[in-house]
C-alpha cells in the first residue's frame, strides 16, 4: 500500500519524489516495450475494441467475449465433438440435454440487440451418432453350465455307510 501524501506537500511533488524513489531502486529497468513507442491511435478506442486487440496480441479465447446467442451457436457447432468424447451413452445423451436446456433458458430471457437464432440439438441422433462411432464389443461367451452334483438326502448317505463297528472284509 501507497504511503500518504504529507500535509502541505502538493501532489504534483509528492509523485515526483515517489516516481524517484522507484527509479533509485530500479521498478523500471527490464520493462517489456521499454525504449518502443507507444501505439499510436487513429480513432477512439472502446473497451470492446481493447478487448479485442488484447485478445489477438495474447492469442486468447474470444468464446468469452460472446454474446450469449453466439456462444451457444459455436457450442453447438462443437456439440458433435463433445458428444463423441464421452465415455458412455448417458454421459453422451447428458451432455446434449444439458445444452437444449442452455438454448431452452436463452430463449426465455428478453434478448439485448439482434435475436440471433440458435436452435436445439437432436438428442437422439447425436446419441445414435455416438453408438455408430463405437467399437463393436463382441459379447463375451457364456460360461457352459455344469450341472450341479446331486444332493444326496441323509438317509441315502446313511445307508451307503458301512454300519459301526464293522470291519472291513479284506
Amino acid at each position: 500500500m501507497t504511503e500518504r501524501k504529507p500535509p502541505g506537500m502538493s501532489f504534483e511533488t509528492w509523485i515526483d519524489s515517489q516516481i524517484a524513489r522507484a527509479r533509485e531502486q530500479g521498478a523500471f529497468d527490464d520493462l517489456a516495450g521499454a525504449g518502443r513507442p507507444l501505439p499510436r491511435r487513429e480513432r477512439e478506442e472502446t473497451s470492446y475494441d481493447w478487448a479485442l486487440s488484447w485478445a489477438k496480441r495474447e492469442n486468447a479465447d474470444v468464446a468469452g467475449m460472446l454474446p450469449t446467442g453466439l456462444a451457444l451457436r459455436k457450442e453447438r457447432e462443437e456439440l458433435p465433438g463433445l458428444v463423441a468424447r464421452q465415455a458412455s451413452e448417458a454421459a453422451a445423451r447428458a451432455v446434449a440435454e444439458a445444452h437444449n436446456a442452455r438454448v431452452d433458458e436463452f430463449y426465455r430471457r428478453p434478448q439485448e440487440g439482434p435475436f440471433i437464432p440458435v436452435g436445439m440439438a437432436d438428442v437422439e441422433e447425436l446419441v445414435a451418432e455416438w453408438r455408430r462411432t463405437r467399437p463393436v464389443v463382441p459379447p463375451e461367451p457364456a460360461e457352459p453350465q455344469l450341472p450341479s452334483p446331486r444332493r444326496r438326502r441323509w438317509l441315502h448317505r446313511r445307508a451307503a455307510r458301512p454300519p459301526r463297528g464293522a470291519r472291513p472284509i479284506g
